[in-house]
């Protein structure tokens, strides 16, 4: 009889033994995270956060615009400075351009902010009423320069009116910008959409009266190539046509010595390229990933004027600001609290 509890005994004994460590200890390479609920809870473990969750708790989309473009570099740029693992993920966004990027941050899912040109706020007053509400701007980027270049036999604005001028591919700043600042004008000329490279062998030709670019002096085209007398810039002058989405600008002449006699300059006035953001409802977490992301870009700031990046970035001034628009509000909040780096020093 005592031989008899004595062997039942043992078996029990040793399952009473591996009972912990089969809760304990997972099987295989099996994940904590496909261990039992109840395991965990008696460990008092937080359950693991699914990847979904952690990938897009802290990110943020940004409309950048055409591949060959500027503000799509800028935006690639952006995204590595401030990227910092599940903390916070910058998604630069190929799109059809900053004048179309307003459509991206309106309407288009994940999109928190984009690069736009301030003019294309012109369209959307009729469409969107609020839009100035809406939208606020965390970032002066760059002012994009307009130069209308023309033949020899163009003298004034008025002379352009019936003739060929090109504003570049659809898509791009002078296609948007171009037609629009001539309407305010008043110069009704005949428009053509090509390539400027194109554009400008037509000049030469004269088949073309005039180019429109619009975008950062120097531009290329004009500091290279060589010219015959009397293809020049035409000035342009800043008045109130220009108020509210316009900066006064100029050309001058250590930037086109080959255009611009030295000593002169011409007038002109240029389109800010601007970082905005859609407008969430403070303490949203749509806005709490903005305000991040303002934080860690503004904080970084010296990092973008290093070798390396665009040279773009060294003339920001994280103080200006945009025609039209009001700033995001953890972007003041930003400046108000660091008034020393509110100012570049070389402006």
């Amino acid at each position: 009889m005592g031989q008899t509890a004595k062997s039942d005994w043992r078996p029990l004994g040793m399952l009473a033994l591996l009972i912990p460590l089969l809760t304990t200890v997972p099987l295989s390479n099996v994940d904590a995270q496909a261990q039992p609920a109840a395991s965990r809870q008696l460990r008092r473990e937080p359950p693991p956060q699914k990847p979904q969750v952690t990938m897009n708790a802290w990110t943020v989309g940004l409309a950048g615009g055409l591949l060959e473009g500027a503000p799509i570099r800028l935006a690639a740029e952006i995204a590595r400075v401030v990227d910092d693992g599940d903390k916070l993920h910058v998604l630069p966004v190929v799109t059809r351009g900053p004048t179309e990027n307003v459509n991206s941050l309106l309407y288009l899912r994940g999109i928190d902010a984009a690069i736009i040109n301030s003019d294309v706020l012109e369209e959307y007053r009729s469409q969107v009423p609020d839009i100035q509400q809406r939208l606020a701007f965390v970032l002066n980027l760059f002012p994009s320069e307009l130069h209308i270049f023309v033949r020899p036999e163009i003298q004034s604005l008025s002379d352009l009116a019936g003739k060929k001028v090109n504003f570049n591919n659809l898509g791009t700043a002078a296609a948007y910008s171009g037609p629009l600042i001539f309407s305010r004008l008043g110069v009704d000329v005949e428009k053509t959409f090509i390539p400027h490279q194109v554009a400008l062998e037509q000049m030469r030709k004269g088949e073309m009266a005039a180019v429109v670019f619009i975008t950062s002096k120097p531009v290329d085209a004009f500091v290279r190539a060589r010219w015959e007398p009397g293809f020049k810039f035409l000035p342009v002058p800043y008045d109130k046509r220009f108020e509210d989405f316009y900066l006064p600008a100029s050309l001058e002449a250590t930037e086109y010595p080959n255009l611009i006699k030295q000593g002169e300059r011409v007038t002109t006035i240029a389109v800010p390229t601007a970082l905005v953001a859609f407008n969430f409802p403070a303490k949203s977490n749509r806005y709490e990933r903005l305000a991040r992301f303002v934080e860690y870009l503004f904080s970084r700031i010296d990092k973008l004027q290093q070798p390396g990046f665009d040279q773009k970035w060294k003339t920001i001034n994280l103080a200006a600001t945009v025609p039209g628009l009001t700033r995001f509000p953890a972007a003041q909040a930003w400046l108000d609290r660091e008034p020393r780096a509110t100012a570049n020093p070389s402006q």
